[in-house]
């Protein structure tokens, strides 16, 4: 059921823990599951260097946690935004397809306490930000997290709702 490595992961996780005066702090969890995870983040010249977990949840989300903590620890704050469930599961050998929100859940969490930390760094309102998933984008760009296509308003220049005729920033209608 379950690959060596992720088998690997669960008896013995990497980097947990909780990080004292983290610069950053993520927290997610799926309610119909019940796994829940908190990611802590140190950054230095934009640089994750170190990275703690806490995941309350099954050995495949113990697992991804693990995984995603060493994924990240030594990258950049826009090579780890780029970290995708995907990649996750791929690295872990695959996930039973039952168990592959587990790894949107890792991936979330280290995302949401990169979000943090840039909020903190007064840096989250630069620029656009992806619609579906909140990650910081390029303007008129394929989101890395999410591979969502951002189209953007020719308005108000905000990233519009997939299928929109009206932009809800600014009510202009969208000609296709």
């Amino acid at each position: 059921m379950y690959s060596e490595k992720v088998m690997e992961h669960f008896r013995n996780p990497r980097n947990v823990g909780e990080i004292a005066d983290a610069d950053g702090v993520g927290e997610v969890g799926n309610p119909v599951c019940g796994d829940m995870m908190t990611f802590y983040i140190k950054v230095k010249n934009n640089i994750i260097t170190d990275v703690k977990f806490k995941t309350f949840g099954c050995g495949a989300a113990i697992a991804v946690s693990s995984m995603v903590s060493e994924m990240a620890k030594g990258k950049t704050i826009a090579e780890a935004l780029k970290i995708t469930n995907e990649e996750v599961a791929k690295e872990l050998g695959g996930l039973p397809s039952n168990k592959l929100h587990c790894s949107n859940l890792g991936a979330d969490a280290l995302h949401a306490a990169i979000q943090d930390y840039l909020r903190k760094q007064g840096k989250s309102e630069e620029g656009c930000r992806c619609p579906y998933c909140d990650q910081p984008i390029a303007e008129g760009s394929i989101c890395q997290p999410c591979s969502a296509r951002i189209t953007i308003c020719p308005g108000c220049n905000k990233p519009l709702p997939k299928g929109a005729d009206t932009c809800p920033e600014c009510g202009k209608k969208i000609s296709e």
